[in-house]
This record gives structure tokens, C-alpha cells and sequence, in this order.
């Protein structure tokens, strides 16, 4: 039997009336009360320490990467700076590489008792400019003599069709053309390999493109993704090479901070 309530119109079952007060108590449960009806507060508190977790992960991981040289828009614009200074051409393609070969403007880099090279490197782009050359020749003794162990070169010459196919598969890649561009299509820029080497390794490198990045005559980056590190080097390393009877090794002392020339806000990319 169905009643009504007295004065209404038109009537209204008093037995809509109680289904509405239910449905209502049920959404009031449902979205206001605390997640331990129909438990779902295991569901609740999983996905809560996820989000934690993920955060922590993040936090350790970026704490664990702390490199004194972080690869910066400001960087790549001094490697550009120091190209153009030097009146380089980005190198196109294949035929003006060989050219600059042909030339002697581009130089081999060998593997020697204290230089392994990449074997996935192109043998075609296992060159520099001379300066550059001797860079990596006076690193890898110093690494050697310190060490007993090879470093490894990974990247140095590339064309701008390299870099804008390498662009396609990995759109973090620095750019072919304009202020950024990677410094690579120069041949002034070589990549050493970071990942194996121990903390004391990569302190030592550090420092030792520390001192060289104060009298301006590299500009280093470590990339978090090739795990490596990047480093133009300029003319003016001949010249300065020349005036050390005995080359001079970085500082013993752990340096604080980058220069401020090479302090910026960090890009995370590769070259």
C-alpha cells in the first residue's frame, strides 16, 4: 500500500522519497567516508606507497647523478661561440668530409696502449681536428699512467647528415644547425666513455677537465643518458701544450664547484 504526503500536489510516494534518502547514504559512503569500506583501503594506501616509491626512485637517482660539468643550453652556445671564432664549417655530409681528410684539416685518432675506441664507431668518423687529437692523446696517458686502463673514445667527427639521422631516432639530440648545433660537425668535440669507470676514475677526470675548462681551453659536458663525457676542446690547446715541458696534471684537491662560465640550467641531452 501506498501512502501520501498530506498537502502535496501531485502526490509523491513516500516510497520514491526512501529510495532517494538510500541512493544518497550510498554515494555519501562511497565518495565521502574513508576508503575502508569494501576494501578498498588496500587499494588506496598500494597505490599511495607507489607514488612514494616512484618519488623516492626519482630523488635517490637524480642524487646518485651529480656531475660537476651538467650538459646546459649556455654550453652549447660557447661550443658555437668557439666554432665561429674559428671560422669552422659545419661538415655536410661525406664528400666534404673526406675533403678536410684529403686536407689534412681533420687528423686520424688511432688506438693506442692508453686509447681503446669503440668498435660500433664508423672508421670513417674516427677523426678530429690536430688539437683535438692531442687532447685525447694527453687524457688517455694521464688516465693510463694513473690507472693502468684504457679510456674509450666513443664519438668524434660527424656530418650534418649523421647528426640529423641520429636526430630521428632520438629527438633529445642536439640540433644540425643554429646556435645550438652539436659541435661534433666541427671535429673539435670527442666522446669519452663514463659508464664502468669508479668513483675515484671519474673524480679524477673530472678534476682533470676542471682545470683545463678554468684557462679556457675545453668545454666539458657529462651526459647523464650516453653516460659520457663531452668535451670540445679549443685551438688554444696547442699553444698551450707547447709552453709544458711536463704536462700538467689536474689538481689534487676536489674542486667545489664547475666555473662559473660553465654553471646552467641543465638540458639533459645528448649531444
Amino acid at each position: 500500500m501506498t501512502r501520501t504526503l498530506k498537502g502535496s500536489n501531485p502526490p509523491i510516494p513516500i516510497v520514491s522519497a526512501t529510495f532517494r534518502l538510500a541512493a544518497f547514504a550510498t554515494v555519501f559512503i562511497l565518495v565521502v567516508a574513508p576508503p575502508t569500506v569494501f576494501g578498498l583501503q588496500h587499494a588506496v594506501t598500494h597505490h599511495h606507497h607507489r607514488i612514494l616509491h616512484a618519488f623516492r626512485f626519482r630523488g635517490l637517482r637524480y642524487a646518485l647523478w651529480n656531475p660537476l660539468f651538467r650538459p646546459s643550453h649556455d654550453s652549447l652556445l660557447r661550443q658555437n661561440e668557439e666554432i665561429n671564432r674559428l671560422d669552422l664549417p659545419r661538415i655536410q655530409d661525406d664528400d666534404e668530409l673526406e675533403a678536410l681528410k684529403t686536407s689534412g684539416e681533420l687528423v686520424p685518432i688511432v688506438e693506442s696502449e692508453s686509447l681503446k675506441i669503440e668498435p660500433s664507431l664508423d672508421p670513417s668518423r674516427r677523426y678530429c681536428r690536430p688539437w683535438t687529437r692531442d687532447f685525447v692523446q694527453d687524457i688517455s696517458e694521464s688516465y693510463y699512467q694513473q690507472f693502468h686502463e684504457q679510456i674509450q673514445l666513443n664519438s668524434a667527427v660527424r656530418t650534418v647528415k649523421v647528426q640529423q639521422k641520429l636526430r630521428r631516432h632520438n629527438r633529445n639530440a642536439a640540433p644540425a644547425d643554429g646556435d645550438t648545433a652539436s659541435s661534433h660537425l666541427a671535429g673539435i668535440t670527442v666522446d669519452l666513455q663514463r659508464r664502468g669507470m669508479t668513483k675515484e676514475q671519474l673524480r679524477f677526470v673530472e678534476r682533470y677537465l676542471f682545470y683545463l675548462n678554468a684557462l679556457g681551453l675545453v668545454e666539458p659536458e657529462e651526459e647523464r643518458r650516453h653516460w659520457c663525457f663531452h668535451v670540445m676542446v679549443s685551438d688554444k690547446y696547442s699553444e698551450w701544450r707547447h709552453t709544458q715541458t711536463i704536462f700538467a696534471l689536474a689538481p689534487t684537491e676536489e674542486p667545489a664547484a664547475a666555473p662559473v662560465s660553465t654553471a646552467a640550467t641543465e638540458l639533459d641531452q645528448p649531444d
